[in-house]
C-alpha cells in the first residue's frame, strides 16, 4: 500500500495508467467470481465489509453491490483524511469497478459442495484483493482501517484484520449456526493467504545471514556478482560444545533478498564454501536504505 500525507498532490498518470487499471479489473473480476459464483448461490460469507454485505444482501435481499459500496465510503473517506488522496482515489476507483462488475458480469454458480466453494471462493476473493492492491487501491474498506492502525499503533495488518473479523464470525455462528461460520473462516483464511502471496509474490523480502571463514570471498560475491547491499556485524565464532574456550572473530554478513534470490545466493555460496553457516528469517516490513522495492501507489 501507498505511504503518503493529505498534502500530496492527486498523480491523475498514476491512478489511470494502464497497469493500474489492468490489475484492479483482473482483481475485481476475481471477486465477482468469488462473490456471485462461489458464495451467494450457497449462502456463504467472508469476513469483512464483504461479508457484512453479503449478510445484508442474505436478510434483506439487497443487491449486493449497494450495501458493499455504501459500507465502503466512509472507509476510503478515512483514507482520505488519514492516508493520501492518490490512495482514496485509487479505491474509490476500484469499488466503482467492482460495483459495476457486480451489475453486469453474468456468473453462474460453479458448485455446492460446500468445501469447494469455502476453498476456491477464499481462492478467488484472495486473488481479487490481491490484484487490487498491487494496483494500488483496496476493495474492503477493513484494509484502511488496517493500514491506518498499522502507522499508529505498530500492530501488523494481519492481527487488526483478524481482530476484527473475529467479530463478524461470532455474528455468524449465532445467527446462521456454527457450521456457516466455520466455512466462513476456512474462506477468509484460504483469501488471506492468497492475497498476501499474490501482494508479496517472488518479491517478498528475506533476510539472509552468513557466518563463514571466507567472509571476504562471500561479500565480493553477495555484492559484486548479485549485485545486493550487505551489512556486516562483527561477532565470534566457536563456542561449541566440548570446545568452548575456542573462538574466533568474523564477520556475520546480512542481505536482504527476494524469495527467487535467495536460493540462487545460498547455492552459490554453498559451492565456493560448504561448510558455511546460513539461515534466512522472512521480513514484514522494510523502509529507508537503497533497498529496492516495489513503487509506491
Amino acid at each position: 500500500m501507498m505511504k503518503a500525507t493529505i498534502s500530496e498532490p492527486l498523480n491523475w498518470s498514476t491512478i489511470f495508467s494502464f497497469r493500474s487499471i489492468l490489475l484492479k479489473l483482473i482483481g475485481v473480476v476475481c471477486a465477482v467470481i468469488a462473490i456471485k459464483g462461489f458464495m451467494i448461490p450457497n449462502h456463504f460469507l467472508d469476513g469483512g465489509l464483504l461479508g457484512i454485505s453479503i449478510l445484508v444482501h442474505e436478510f434483506y435481499h439487497i443487491d449486493v453491490w449497494i450495501p458493499l459500496l455504501l459500507l465502503n465510503i466512509p472507509f476510503v473517506f478515512i483514507g482520505f483524511k488519514k492516508i493520501g488522496k492518490n490512495f482514496a482515489m485509487h479505491s474509490f476507483l476500484s469499488l466503482i469497478l467492482l460495483g459495476i462488475a457486480l451489475i453486469v458480469l453474468p456468473i453462474p454458480a460453479v458448485t455446492k459442495d460446500h468445501f469447494l466453494v469455502a476453498a476456491f471462493g477464499g481462492v478467488f476473493v484472495g486473488l481479487g484483493i490481491g490484484f487490487v492492491i498491487r494496483g494500488g487501491g483496496v476493495i474492503d474498506g477493513l484494509e484502511i482501517i488496517a493500514e491506518f492502525t498499522n502507522k499508529k499503533f505498530g500492530l501488523t495488518t494481519s492481527e487488526i484484520i483478524m481482530a476484527i473479523n473475529t467479530s463478524i464470525f461470532l455474528v455468524i455462528a449465532i445467527f446462521l449456526g456454527l457450521e456457516k461460520a466455520m466455512y466462513s473462516i476456512l474462506t477468509f483464511f484460504t483469501a488471506v493467504k492468497v492475497s498476501d502471496y499474490i501482494v508479496d509474490g517472488f518479491e517478498k523480502l528475506i533476510s539472509l545471514t552468513i557466518i563463514s571463514p571466507n567472509s571476504e570471498m562471500v561479500k565480493s560475491m553477495i555484492v559484486n556478482d548479485f549485485n545486493k547491499a550487505i551489512t556486516v556485524y562483527k561477532g565470534e565464532r566457536g563456542n561449541l560444545p566440548g570446545n568452548f574456550g575456542v573462538k574466533h572473530d568474523c564477520d556475520i554478513i546480512v542481505a536482504v533478498v527476494t524469495r527467487l534470490e535467495v536460493h540462487k545466493i545460498k547455492k552459490a555460496i554453498a559451492e565456493k564454501d560448504p561448510k558455511a553457516f546460513m539461515f534466512v528469517q522472512n521480513i514484514n516490513e522494510v523502509g529507508g536504505g537503497i533497498l529496492s522495492k516495489k513503487p509506491s501507489h
